[in-house]
């Protein structure tokens, strides 16, 4: 079976260099910047993967399945790769922040080809296939036969990949987690800083502006779960980046809308205001210049 891993980055690097360790699996990249090998530090030992490193669309050819860890602003450069990768039978799925993964990709491949995907896998890129996986980390995809073609590309793996009834619910309370870390990204400072009560109060701010929205969009989402994702942040590494927060200190472009412009979007969209998303996505953008 041919896997064809669009942007190898953190996440990306991590399922590729997973990937790889089935014989049985012809894993290839698609990057920007060549390498000439995966190394990851995973929890539990060091990968090394030798896929196939693409540089350039035109290098590519259909595959069985195109699995997209870009970022979410890169869609119109993903969409040059899926051109040339998607055939009459390749399945997409696509691993991103947000809660638009087939709206965002509906203009290259059509829905019924698109696998959403939920992927909670902490990881860190130091170069060009260089990787820090923190902990194994999940993947939740929908229901289904294409569901569950994807979690049984991940049986040889310790990544706890499995489907839910209820992908919009999942989506958006990962959403909740995400918005809530543009604090880091506004502080330059790591996970450690909900530690403090007045950073943990604006975090449940925005958790619950997130859930406002989510519940007009339908997802099933509990009145608490802004204590339960300062929690997460306190319980795990002090020291944690995550990528909005490393983004924006290598002055990157930054996945602001995808984590916090959409609460904004879609609140505006149900007559729901959102002034502490707003608030904290004015001013990152006014510090990132």
């Amino acid at each position: 079976m041919r896997i064809a891993v669009i942007g190898p980055g953190a996440v990306g690097g991590v399922i590729a260099a997973w990937l790889a360790q089935n014989p049985a699996l012809d894993v290839e990249v698609c990057a920007r910047t060549p390498f000439d090998r995966l190394e990851v530090e995973t929890p539990g030992r060091s990968l090394v993967a030798t896929p196939r490193v693409l540089t350039a669309p035109d290098q590519a050819d259909p595959v069985d399945w195109a699995i997209v860890t870009t970022k979410t602003y890169d869609a119109v450069a993903t969409g040059a790769w899926l051109a040339r990768l998607v055939g009459p039978e390749t399945r997409v799925a696509v691993l991103q922040n947000g809660v638009e993964h087939v709206e965002r990709f509906t203009p290259y491949v059509p829905a019924q080809r698109i696998t959403p995907a939920v992927v909670d896998i902490p990881a860190e890129r130091s170069a060009p296939g260089r990787v820090r996986q923190r902990r194994d980390g999940t993947i939740l995809v929908p229901s289904g036969a294409a569901g569950e073609a994807f979690v049984a590309l991940f049986a040889h793996t310790p990544i706890g990949v499995s489907v839910t009834d209820d992908f919009r619910t999942a989506a958006w309370k990962k959403l909740a987690l995400n918005c809530a870390g543009a604090v880091n990204a506004l502080t330059l400072m790591p996970s450690g800083v909900a530690a403090r009560e007045p950073i943990a109060q604006i975090m449940r701010a925005l958790v619950a502006e997130c859930v406002a929205v989510g519940r007009a969009e339908g997802a099933v989402l509990p009145g608490d779960l802004g204590d339960t994702v300062v929690a997460g942040y306190r319980s795990g590494p002090a020291d944690g980046i995550n990528s909005l927060h490393a983004d924006r200190a290598a002055g990157r472009p930054m996945e602001l809308d995808a984590r916090n412009g959409v609460i904004m979007r879609l609140g505006a969209k149900h007559g729901i205001a959102t002034p502490v998303n707003a608030m904290v996505v004015a001013l990152i953008e006014a510090a990132a210049g």
